[in-house]
């Protein structure tokens, strides 16, 4: 079993606040790092909200939190039951005042967005959050770098016996949320248009949102795309990477860029079963650039850095900038290449922008000193310092 580098930080906020919230797409490991942790609570009680059985059990969810006074109780898929909100907030108010401060709730969902809305909404100043990614190449040998991007994070593709058992199980992972999974949540969209809605931007992985292209390629309006749009990014599965916001007084690109959050998942989408073929690909590019980019970003904390990519009307660009902190900005370059090339762009981009770091992270394992004060680095060596500079 793996061990999740998010677990001491779920840890730790349980033993700080009342109650935790864990979001997630599905099959990423959320249940798995819950019953570990609750593991280390005696006493505590684990609910599969999709059982029958444990609904049955909260029917009179605030006899049973009684019933099980001074124990964490984990709810797995939180947002199938959003009724439970408002007694849930009356519990834990209840429990504080008998001195339960922490490690009451841990609450999994599925759909980040409405589950953060909910919980903001009748929670307030009850709960922390968290998001738990798929595997991000320190929680794995570096040595499995190709196949970690390849297969994707999630453990069941990651660790299959083969590559082909991998893309098996994407491919089933895939069309079990649109026949299941997306359903169960509200919005009625036929699987096929869906799934070919997803394949596109698999297609255009990295690319710049083209909410007309996307329109006329499925035969409907753009509010309908966006729709469409916000509920990939909900469900955690797809990735909206903001224009950086600058006065730099220049003519800026409006548009997001977005990509498939999981690099396994978009390879299945397109029927990439080994390295050899997505290395032939000319989806290659744009798929190295947004899986070192969800590697990246699961280095960052979301309460203090912010980022984004940059792009102005006259070429200069930067893949992606992260603020760590403020007056800490890192300017980073995405390149498969091993010795990589950078663009006037991107140094007119950093002239702009004066970041504190100019980086490039490339597909070879060495880090090296490039012209212009440039730092070249492996992802792991990116990762590493990414890490240790947020927590400086």
């Amino acid at each position: 079993m793996i061990d999740r580098k998010l677990h001491p930080k779920l840890q730790a906020l349980l033993n700080t606040t009342s109650a935790v919230v864990l979001t997630g797409p599905r099959q990423v490991g959320k249940t798995t790092l819950a019953l570990m942790i609750q593991s280390q609570f005696e006493g505590s009680v684990y609910l599969d909200l999709e059982s029958p059985r444990d609904l049955a059990k909260i029917t009179d969810f605030e006899g049973f939190c009684d019933l099980n006074e001074g124990r964490l109780i984990v709810l797995d898929e939180i947002q199938r039951v959003p009724n439970l909100f408002a007694p849930l907030r009356g519990v834990i108010d209840r429990r504080r005042r008998k001195g339960h401060k922490t490690g009451q709730f841990l609450l999994l969902g599925s759909a980040a967005l409405e589950l953060l809305q909910q919980t903001s909404e009748t929670l307030a100043g009850r709960v922390s959050y968290l998001e738990l990614n798929p595997l991000s190449l320190d929680e794995v040998e570096a040595a499995d770098l190709h196949k970690l991007w390849l297969r994707g994070g999630f453990p069941d593709s990651f660790g299959a016996d083969s590559d082909s058992n991998s893309l098996l199980w994407r491919e089933n992972f895939v069309r079990t949320y649109l026949e299941r999974d997306i359903p169960q949540l509200g919005p009625r969209i036929p699987a096929e248009t869906l799934r070919r809605f997803w394949t596109m931007l698999a297609h255009t992985q990295g690319g710049l949102l083209n909410s007309a292209g996307l329109a006329r390629g499925l035969d409907i309006s753009g509010v309908t795309v966006g729709r469409y749009v916000d509920l990939m990014v909900d469900l955690l599965l797809v990735r909206r990477l903001p224009l950086w916001e600058s006065n730099v007084g220049k003519r800026l690109t409006k548009a997001p860029k977005i990509h498939v959050r999981d690099s396994g998942i978009c390879h299945a989408l397109l029927g990439i079963g080994d390295v050899n073929t997505l290395l032939g690909h000319p989806v290659c590019g744009g798929s190295w650039e947004g899986f070192v980019i969800e590697n990246l970003l699961s280095c960052t904390n979301r309460l203090t850095s912010r980022y984004g990519h940059y792009r102005s009307s006259g070429g200069a660009e930067v893949a992606l900038l992260i603020e760590l902190k403020p007056g800490v900005l890192w300017a980073i370059e995405i390149k498969l290449a091993s010795a990589p090339t950078l663009s006037k762009g991107f140094f007119s981009a950093c002239d702009d922008l004066k970041p504190q770091r100019q980086i490039v992270v490339h597909g070879g394992n060495d880090s090296f000193k490039m012209k212009g004060g440039v730092d070249a680095l492996s992802l792991a060596d990116c990762m590493a310092q990414l890490s240790q500079a947020q927590n400086d």
